[in-house]
């Protein structure tokens, strides 16, 4: 029974990676650039821009004139999210507490542990394309003038 309740939470807690990641896909604040009253935000998709409460947004309409870390975490994000929703089938039929494959205790662990990889690397590929977008917003941060400064 422990190890099936084990099973559970670690199931949802990568649910709630992966709600994460995908809350962090459409987030449309991955750069931010306040000049006195006028702050302009750049995402994935689109960036907005106006005057305290009044904001504009506009999609981005050529991938090519991206930077290269806007482009590789457009594909990284959502390659993360379709393996997470793979691991999220594969583990669903490995674990203890469903009875897809009762007759195949050993099959269906390793399924349960298979899942369980595809989460793990569904999240690290999350976290290094997101680390090196941090990388580049931070040097682009302390290599630019200071009146132009993304934060």
């Amino acid at each position: 029974m422990a190890a099936s309740g084990l099973q559970l939470l670690g199931f949802f807690l990568s649910l709630v990676g992966v709600g994460a990641t995908a809350a962090a896909t459409v987030m449309v604040d991955w750069k931010k650039l306040v000049q006195g009253k006028h702050r302009s935000y750049e995402g994935l998709w689109m960036s907005c821009g106006g005057v305290q409460d009044r904001a504009t947004c506009e999609i981005y309409h050529s991938f090519i004139k991206l930077p290269d870390e806007i482009q590789a975490t457009r594909i990284a994000l959502p390659l993360s999210l379709f393996l997470s929703a793979l691991a999220m089938l594969v583990s669903t039929v490995g674990m203890k507490c469903t009875h897809f494959m009762d007759g195949a205790s050993q099959s269906k662990s390793v399924t349960a542990m298979i899942g369980g990889i595809m989460f793990m690397l569904s999240g690290l590929l999350t976290i290094i394309i997101t680390s090196w977008f941090v990388k580049v917003v931070l040097q682009n941060f302390y290599h630019s003038p200071p009146l132009i400064r993304y934060s």
